[in-house]
Formats: C-alpha cells, structure tokens, sequence
C-alpha cells in the first residue's frame, strides 16, 4: 500500500465533513458539544450518568431533536414519528448497567427501539441542575423570582461556577395562600405538599427543582422564607414550622420546563435544527 492510498480515506473523510459544515449542516456531535458546554459533565454528582446513553453522535447530521424529561418507550415512539434522530433528556435512561437488551422492562424497550431506528440519546441531568442558567434557574424564572443566585454547597469546573440550588426574591411579598395559588397555577399542580402556612409574607425563595430535601437546611441558613421542591420525606417535613414554607410540588412538576432550557441552547447556537418539545407525559404518579 502506497502513503498516499493509506492517507486517502483519512484525508476523504476531512473533505467529507468540510463539505458537511459548507453546508450549514450540524451534526449530533455539535449540539451535544453545545449543550455540554453550557452544563459541563464535570458538574454532575458523582452518582449520575448525564452525557451520551445510546447511539452514535460524530458523523450523524442532526434530522431533528425531540427534548424531554423521561425516556420511555413512548417517548423514542414520538421521535420516530416526527422523524428526529436525537433525544435529549434530563432524566438519564441508564442509571444502572445493562445485563440484556431484550423486552424485559421499557428501558431496555425503549434502547432497542432507539438502536434500531438509529435514534441518539443524550441526557443532560445533575449537570443542568448544577449550571448556571440550568434548571433551577428556569424555576425561579417560571416563579418570577429577581437577584437569583445559588446557595448553598458549590463547585467550581472550567472556572465555572455551580451549585444544587437557587434563591431569589419575588417582585411582591406574598402571603402563604397567595404563595400555593400562585406555585399550582404557575407549575400545573393538582396539590402541594407544604407544612404549617406562615403567619408571615414570603418574600425571599429557595429552589431545588426534583428531590432537593437535602437543601432545606442550607435555605433555612440562607434566609429563605420557602423552600420549594420536588420531594421530599414524611420525617423531614418536622420541625421548621413557622421557620420556613415547605411546598413540594412533584418531581415531574418542578422539573417539566427543562426542555424549555434544551431548546434554548440548541437553538442559539444552530437555529437550523428543529427541536420538538416532548408532548408525551411520563409523570408515573396521578393524582386522585
């Protein structure tokens, strides 16, 4: 074999995605670069397993992005449909490693499906939660909350700045019952899980969107007059009566505008990819 055979193909594929970014196209790599630049990797919990679940992401171009919470089977059924071959989720679908791939449970459904159809999975969790601008943030925008900064422990990765949890101030203090009126209004909650209502305005909120029980202390700490989350346990709703407003509002609840935050990186940095927000609700509890 000649160097210049050896070289060939090498030297093909350079062309190939020159010719690629010529015209206009992006590929699955560069979204994931994009959002994984706004929400490093390195920000997540050591528990977590954010970044890539399924698929392959370097020479594949982008045909549409269907953002979500959850993966399930139902939700790689809406991305087949509207023809999209990236999902990006919260919610990782592997937590835990595969010892099969058959139909035994929908994850392993939903990786089978994803495969065959060709179909990326990324998910952006801890780390979207820790960012800047991530989640928790889009919380406090939802809520109307102003000077929101994180409280609490933080990190610090690629001189960015990170944390579990955010506080902030609402434009007009509210009393307790304006306060729930307004959490199931703005978040679509059928009820909120909350301890004895303040006899005082709440003015001064602190947020950690899913389950964000470990926080409360360091809210209490940070002045808030609420704390509002996901979820929490029975035994830690004890003992901050008339000290803090708990309101839990649902895992899925606090987290369902995540694909809003999705949307916004993807599209500011190629608004020639179509996102879709998921409309397949995977919330597994109802309320009766």
């Amino acid at each position: 074999m000649t160097c210049l055979s050896f070289f060939m193909p090498i030297f093909a594929e350079h062309i190939f995605k020159r010719e690629i970014k010529l015209m206009g196209k992006t590929s699955i790599k560069e979204v994931v670069n994009a959002l994984e630049r706004f929400a490093p990797l390195p920000l997540q919990e050591g528990w977590d397993n954010a970044g890539l679940q399924v698929g392959l992401t370097e020479t594949q171009e982008v045909s549409g992005a269907l953002l979500c919470l959850d993966v399930t089977e139902a939700v790689v059924d809406e991305a087949v449909a509207l023809k999209c071959n990236l999902i990006v989720s919260h919610h990782p679908l592997l937590f835990h490693p595969l010892k099969q791939i058959s139909d035994k449970n929908d994850v392993q459904r939903a990786v089978r499906k994803a495969i065959k159809n060709d179909i990326a999975i990324v998910s952006m969790h801890t780390n979207m939660d820790n960012a800047p601008g991530g989640v928790n943030f889009r919380i406090a925008s939802k809520m109307g909350l102003n000077h929101v900064e994180f409280f609490g422990p933080t990190k610090e990765v690629d001189e960015m700045k990170g944390g579990s949890g955010v506080i902030g101030t609402l434009e007009e203090p509210l009393s307790a019952n304006e306060f729930m009126v307004m959490l199931k209004r703005t978040f679509d909650v059928d009820c909120v899980q909350a301890n004895q209502l303040l006899r005082r305005n709440i003015c001064r909120v602190a947020i950690c969107g899913g389950a964000g029980a470990f926080l409360l202390g360091d809210a209490i700490a940070a002045g808030a007059d609420a704390f509002v989350t996901g979820e929490m346990h029975y035994h830690e709703f004890f003992g901050h009566e008339q000290e803090v407003q708990i309101a839990v509002i649902g895992h899925y609840q606090s987290e369902q505008y995540t694909n809003e935050v999705f949307r916004d990186i993807i599209q500011g940095a190629f608004p020639d990819v179509t996102c879709h927000l998921s409309q397949t609700n995977t919330n597994p509890i109802v309320y009766i």
